[in-house]
């Protein structure tokens, strides 16, 4: 089955987030405490991306083997509706989603870059690799992604659903709709963190 006819099946999508999301690096920064404080760099391009996503009729979320506050305020910015932080194996996550939500394995789309995403990647629907992840990784893909996480890998993959689905022109529209309530609905929270 081809990486396009995967994709019309999907009602899910879910991100990793380090490499995915963000470019992979991590700063850490001491307060006056001597504690860190960790700071990461998200895509724009992703943000709107999920917004349009949420248009195209997806259901977006994350699923991370960190704690990170930082990631908890983004994700809330993104309005995402599935969080999951602290996963070391990540199908426990996948299992709870798809119990919530009624779909199946095959309608659940997954971006990784790592090992660590493998597990969910060999089984779900549609298997997303961002530009930079591991060899292990692209090879268990069925779509690849043209940039490289942190740098719109998260839009490449809803953009690349959303047109298989035949839905990527309706949402941009949707999107750009000043008086449609249910592009304000969809859209990302304005950033006040």
């Amino acid at each position: 089955m081809t990486a396009e006819a995967r994709a019309k099946n999907i009602k899910v999508l879910i991100f990793d987030v380090d490499g995915v999301l963000t470019d992979g690096q991590i700063f850490v920064i001491p307060n006056s405490e001597g504690h860190g404080i960790e700071a990461k760099g998200f895509a724009a391009h992703d943000g709107l991306g999920i917004s349009l996503g949420r248009l195209g009729g997806l259901r977006i979320g994350i699923i991370t083997k960190r704690q990170s506050q930082t990631v908890a305020i983004r994700a809330n910015d993104l309005k995402l509706e599935f969080i999951y932080q602290g996963q070391a194996h990540k199908m426990n996550a996948i299992k709870d989603i798809l119990q919530k939500t009624g779909y199946t394995l095959d309608q659940l789309a997954y971006v990784g870059d790592d090992i660590i995403d493998l597990p969910v990647m060999r089984q779900c629907g549609l298997s997303i690799a961002t530009a930079n992840a591991r060899k292990e990784v692209k090879s268990a893909a069925h779509y690849i992604t043209p940039n490289p996480g942190g740098f719109g890998a998260g839009r490449d993959a809803i953009d690349f659903i959303l047109t298989a689905q035949g839905k990527l022109d309706s949402a941009i529209a949707a999107f750009l709709d000043a008086d449609n309530p249910a592009a304000a609905a969809a859209d990302i929270s304005t950033g006040k963190m």
